[in-house]
């Protein structure tokens, strides 16, 4: 039984479902997989459009848990899969990445003495801030199988004293969905998807934009630390209306969050009125694929948009002080560099990142393949 239960579940688990059925196709004995949505992403249009596009077969169980703090989500989650393993019975629950549901679940599956694999196991910020680390420390000591995405990620679980036999190096398998789709985000016109995105009040930014590849900036933002201070948030759409579109226009994919704040604390104008500001409404993996694609410099404080832009070789500024995937930053190897939130140190990466060019960088076994290899280790397992 595998579990998703917000959207950046959603492109681990599809090429790992795909990688069962190609398993059934040709290898005995035979997989039985049971999908299960918890539901902690709760908008359910946006759940429905993600895994359409990413041809997820649809959720076989959905516990419709929504929103609430991160003790309701956890509780209301562990609750509802324990009467769930109780009559499934599954010989494992499979759980990825750092959300609600992956703490919660792997909780209830351990105390119901049903063995947890997990895929993105041994990421490490080291701040105890984020949630999402804690969730990734809970799931780690409890998992049978740790199913790690770079070296580092395995010597971080040495670390802390993981036996060998539990953890296994098997790539990154946010890297098999962009390999299987990059084709598909190609395909869509740049200008095509702006047009389909543009958030309703965006005209006047993209009127005087002229959008070029690399030849725009694309941002994204959500993380509390940028989004939930006036005076952080204020300073960094500065940055952007001074600064970034004074040299090309910043598109600019709006998190509800962010939005919300934005309005709250009196930015929301200021933000629609600069020329070359082009917000959209939240977009789908392939389009913020093709943004990607299409971007100078990508800033960020997601996690997963680091990885991609490693791969693609987009010169991008993480708006964090830490990240759980330092095999992005350059100093080992890759394209991403932690500015944090602090407008002279931002300031100094961009004009740097300008004068660079293009550089994708693929960290060992980033193949398109992991989600293979992780079926065989559990197939072998039994």
């Amino acid at each position: 039984m595998s579990v998703v239960g917000a959207r950046p579940n959603f492109m681990k688990i599809a090429p790992f479902a795909q990688a069962i059925e190609a398993h059934n196709r040709e290898s005995s004995p035979v997989i039985e997989h049971i999908l299960l949505h918890t539901g902690q992403h709760y908008d359910d249009a946006m759940s429905r459009m993600f895994f359409e596009a990413l041809a997820i077969p649809d959720a076989d169980i959905n516990l419709g848990i929504g929103s609430g703090s991160h003790a309701q989500q956890v509780g209301q989650t562990m609750i509802a899969f324990e009467r769930v393993v109780r009559e499934e019975k599954p010989d494992w629950v499979v759980v990825v990445g750092d959300v609600n549901a992956t703490c919660a679940c792997s909780i209830t599956a351990k105390k119901e003495q049903v063995r947890v694999a997990h895929i993105e196991a041994g990421l490490r910020s080291r701040d105890m801030s984020m949630p999402e680390e804690i969730n990734r420390m809970v799931t780690d000591r409890l998992s049978d199988l740790l199913l790690t995405p770079d070296r580092l990620s395995g010597d971080n679980l040495r670390s802390e004293g993981v036996p060998e036999d539990r953890i296994r190096f098997v790539g990154n398998i946010m890297i098999d969905t962009l390999e299987a789709q990059k084709g598909k985000a190609e395909k869509l016109g740049l200008e095509e998807v702006v047009r389909a995105n543009l958030h309703r009040g965006a005209d006047r930014g993209r009127q005087k934009a002229e959008l070029r590849e690399q030849g725009i900036t694309v941002m994204t933002m959500h993380r509390p630390s940028n989004v939930d201070s006036a005076e952080v948030l204020g300073d960094l759409v500065d940055f952007c209306r001074l600064e970034v579109c004074a040299e090309m226009p910043l598109v600019w994919p709006l998190h509800p969050r962010t939005e919300n704040n934005l309005r709250e604390f009196g930015l929301w104008e200021k933000v629609v009125g600069t020329p070359g500001i082009i917000l959209l409404n939240p977009v789908g993996y392939h389009e913020m694929l093709r943004l990607n694609m299409a971007a100078r410099v990508m800033l960020t404080d997601s996690g997963g948009l680091q990885e991609e832009c490693c791969v693609l070789g987009t010169p991008c500024l993480t708006l964090r002080w830490n990240t759980e995937r330092p095999v992005t930053l350059k100093e080992h190897g890759g394209a991403s560099v932690l500015v944090g939130n602090e407008i002279k140190r931002i300031r100094e990466a961009w004009r740097q990142t300008l004068d660079e060019d293009r550089r994708p960088v693929r960290p060992e076994l980033w193949d398109g393949k992991t989600a293979q290899r992780i079926v065989r280790v559990m197939a072998a397992r039994g």
